[in-house]
């Protein structure tokens, strides 16, 4: 069974979906790539792992807590998940481009390098937002470019996560 609640933050509301014990999903209900609940969903905001995610949440935008630890289980396709994988280890406060991770994910494509694009199309479906950091991907020049929850909310994760707290709302 699939279960669901929303999450306040100070970036705008969010909306989690778990499977079993384990978070697969995240998202700010307002960015691309939302998954609409085929009424398989039930709403469950005191489950466990929900629980554990807002107390963890609320640290991370206090700037008390640069790694999380959360059961996850996202869903993808195997380049998505090696993506993902690579996402995880991206430390707080660092950024990486698509270029780098097309590289670092190329020994396991047996050598082939994906494009850029490939890469981002990747980044852009992570379905766990925040704890899977695809936020902290930026473009070869060093801008700040392809975040599903918006760009606003890619600088201010980005600041955060640099000591320099959430700009004011």
């Amino acid at each position: 069974m699939k279960r669901t609640c929303s999450i306040q933050t100070p970036l705008g509301d969010m909306a989690a979906l778990a499977e079993g014990d384990e978070l697969c999903g995240l998202w700010f209900v307002d960015q691309k790539y939302v998954p609409e609940d085929s009424g398989e969903w039930r709403h469950d905001p005191n489950y466990p792992v929900f629980v554990a995610l807002r107390r963890q949440l609320d640290a991370y935008f206090a700037g008390e807590l640069r790694e999380f630890d959360l059961p996850l289980a996202p869903q993808g396709t195997p380049f998505q998940m090696a993506i993902w994988e690579l996402l995880r280890a991206i430390p707080p406060g660092t950024t990486t481009t698509y270029g780098a991770l097309s590289r670092l994910v190329a020994p396991r494509r047996e050598g082939r390098i994906p494009s850029a694009q490939a890469v981002g199309g990747a980044v852009g479906r992570n379905p766990i937002d925040i704890i899977i950091p695809c936020h902290r991907v930026i473009g070869a020049d060093g801008s700040l470019t392809g975040y599903a929850g918006g760009l606003e909310r890619k600088a201010a994760l980005l600041a955060l996560e640099r000591g320099e707290g959430l700009p004011p709302a």
